[in-house]
């Protein structure tokens, strides 16, 4: 790494992109290069940026072979594949539109361990609950409790207390503004 030198361009490169970029690793790696480009160990280097130095090594070799920051840039990552796929989607878009007794349930709405249920039952597969949340989110659809309401009161008549009217008030009351 001792032949590595950086010329007045790209190093100028460099720290420019350090300036401008908002991205953390981004600048980390091309702090890493310019400190090298300069004649820094790569020792020295990688214990003030706390990474290996094969790591740094890996980022030198990078900008040697493309001569520009761009090749600093992360990758995409695309993670892990999506366990819970169209299938699934549309299984539960048609179980949301049946009702829960056409099922066997005696509940009164859908609820997550339920869809879990029916998933296991037709699919032959096992989802998380955070899985079936997800997917009910990339549906649109929105998750509400069920709110209770208490029946109508026969007796409320009896037990509400009407104002008095105009006529009802006293001449002091009347000037007053009460009722």
């Amino acid at each position: 790494m001792s032949d590595f030198r950086l010329t007045r361009a790209q190093e100028r490169q460099l720290v420019q992109t350090m300036r401008c970029t908002h991205d953390v690793r981004q600048y980390r790696r091309s702090l890493a290069v310019l400190e090298c480009g300069r004649g820094k160990p790569v020792n020295e280097v990688a214990a003030v940026l706390h990474v290996t130095r094969q790591s740094i090594h890996n980022w030198v070799t990078r900008y040697r072979r493309a001569g520009q920051c761009t090749a600093l840039v992360d990758h995409v990552h695309r993670g892990r594949p999506r366990r819970a796929d169209r299938t699934v989607e549309a299984f539960l878009q048609e179980l949301l539109q049946i009702t829960l007794a056409q099922c066997g349930y005696h509940a009164t709405h859908w609820t997550v361990p339920l869809l879990q249920d029916q998933l296991r039952q037709h699919l032959n597969q096992t989802f998380c609950d955070a899985t079936v949340r997800r997917v009910l989110h990339r549906l649109s659809y929105v998750w509400k409790r069920p709110r209770y309401v208490l029946a109508a009161d026969a007796e409320r008549e009896k037990k509400v207390s009407y104002p008095a009217r105009a006529w009802q008030l006293t001449a002091a009351q009347r000037r007053a503004g009460g009722g």
